[in-house]
Parts: C-alpha cells; sequence; structure tokens
C-alpha cells in the first residue's frame, strides 16, 4: 500500500468514525472530503497510517489481541507526534492526551487502527 493509498483508508475511516460516533452534527473540517484537505493532514495520516501498518506486521498478527482501547491509543499516540512535526506549537486538542480526548475521538482512533489492521490482514492473506 502506498503512502497515499494509506492515508486516504486513514482519512475515510476517520470520516466514518466522525460520522459514527460523533454527537450531533461534526464540523465541516472533521469530514471534509480528501481534495478538501490540508496537505499536512494528508502527510500526517499517510505517516499515522504507515506506523500502525509496521506495527501490525510486525506483531505477526498478535495486535488483533490488543483491546480497543490500546488500538485506539496507539494511533492517538502517533497523530500526537505527527502534530509535533508539522506545528511549531500546536493547538492542546491535536496534543491532548488519551484521557482528555473525547470518547467520540477515542472510538474514531480505534476505527481507525481496525480498518488498517484489516488493510494489512488482507494484503498477506
Amino acid at each position: 500500500m502506498s503512502d497515499t493509498e494509506g492515508a486516504r483508508l486513514f482519512r475515510e475511516a476517520w470520516v466514518a468514525g466522525v460520522h459514527r460516533h460523533f454527537p450531533g452534527e461534526p464540523k465541516p473540517g472533521y469530514v471534509a472530503p480528501w481534495d478538501e484537505t490540508p496537505q499536512w493532514e494528508r502527510e500526517a495520516a499517510g505517516a499515522v497510517a504507515a506506523q500502525v501498518r509496521q506495527f501490525v506486521s510486525l506483531s505477526d498478527g498478535a495486535a488483533e489481541r490488543l483491546t480497543r482501547e490500546q488500538k485506539g491509543r496507539f494511533v492517538a499516540i502517533c497523530w500526537t507526534a505527527q502534530m509535533y512535526r508539522h506545528f511549531i506549537d500546536p493547538k492542546p486538542a491535536y496534543v491532548a492526551d488519551w484521557p482528555q480526548l473525547p470518547t467520540w475521538q477515542q472510538e474514531t482512533d480505534a476505527d481507525i487502527f481496525e480498518a488498517v489492521e484489516k488493510s494489512v490482514e488482507k494484503s498477506a492473506g
């Protein structure tokens, strides 16, 4: 899977998760189509998707035994690192620790991990 494909998979999983878990009407930027997604966000999404793919591959299938919370935390930590990479002084919400993230975002991060995990399983099988 190319970085662009991984970034798109991440974004698609994010948008689907927002629609599934966000209470009420999400901000337009949360569900903007790929073509309207800023370049920094595309790059960050691709990097995080690559990190999840590598993590899943290197676990030799054992990552499936992680809890949803552990999967979501992994995505959140990888995303936080990307925010520090792309911004000198990121917004606090961009780098909030797991307990400070809203439930909808925690669930969406877990969905992202599982979407990438499934793509790894498909390519291996």
